[in-house]
């Protein structure tokens, strides 16, 4: 796939801003998002304020197929299409929390999917380049992000485990598939002091792995284990 080939976007260079919650959203998905947090994110320790608000904030459901709305709060991933999944809301909190982020960063994602997890990193950052696979994944990701108006966001089509090097180095990067080792490339993008979190084992299991760039080397952290699709490419696992 050409990696150069990038879903058009209203902005690359972006502003801070905010978006608005919509009056028009059901009381019951509101209800059902704040149980969401109270029970499965803050009651297993994710305490970051700013995380807990944007996932209060954050329509989830939207993010999901028309028939699976009804589920989209429950403490489950969730099939997106193309074989492809969204993560259960915790990982997708704890790998948020795991970059550690103020707010300022440039942040590089890997695997777009439905853009649920594009929403939560733009909501934490000062812009979000993410790069993934599926054409088609993509341009739903991107419109549903237009239609939230998430102007922060930049979306290419391509490998993702080579990054996107045009745009390096970046203060952060998250990888929402596992791999069978630490991609070079993504290494060599991040910025000194930089964190990466990434899933790394077999096509059972994985570690999270967090990897912070000092001056002289790469420490590894191990947060856990978990399960993710396969993260196919040149620096993953070839097709």
């Amino acid at each position: 796939m050409d990696n150069a080939t990038k879903v058009p976007s209203s902005r690359l260079l972006f502003p801070r801003f905010e978006v608005k919650s919509s009056d028009s959203i059901p009381k019951d998905y509101l209800r059902a998002r704040k149980k969401m947090v109270e029970e499965q994110i803050a009651a297993r320790g994710i305490a970051n304020p700013r995380l807990l608000a944007a996932m209060r904030k954050i329509p989830r459901h939207l993010f999901v197929d028309p028939g699976l709305m009804q589920r989209a709060y429950e403490d489950s991933s969730l099939p997106i299409g193309q074989k492809q999944t969204l993560s259960q809301p915790y990982m997708a909190a704890r790998m948020t929390e795991a970059l550690q982020l103020s707010g300022e960063e440039r942040v590089l994602e890997i695997g777009t999917g439905s853009g649920y997890q594009t929403a939560l990193l733009a909501e934490m950052s000062f812009n979000v380049f993410s790069v993934e696979k599926i054409r088609a994944l993509a341009t739903k990701a991107r419109g549903l992000l237009d239609r939230l108006q998430y102007q922060n966001v930049a979306i290419q089509v391509g490998d993702g485990s080579i990054g996107w090097p045009e745009h390096s180095p970046f203060d952060a990067i998250m990888v929402t598939a596992g791999a069978p080792d630490l991609p070079r490339p993504l290494l060599e993008q991040l910025a000194l002091d930089g964190r990466l979190v990434i899933p790394v084992g077999d096509e059972q299991a994985q570690v999270l792995v967090r990897v912070t760039r000092r001056a002289s080397k790469f420490e590894e952290e191990q947060l856990g284990d978990c399960r993710f699709v396969k993260l196919w490419g040149k620096f993953g696992w070839q097709e």
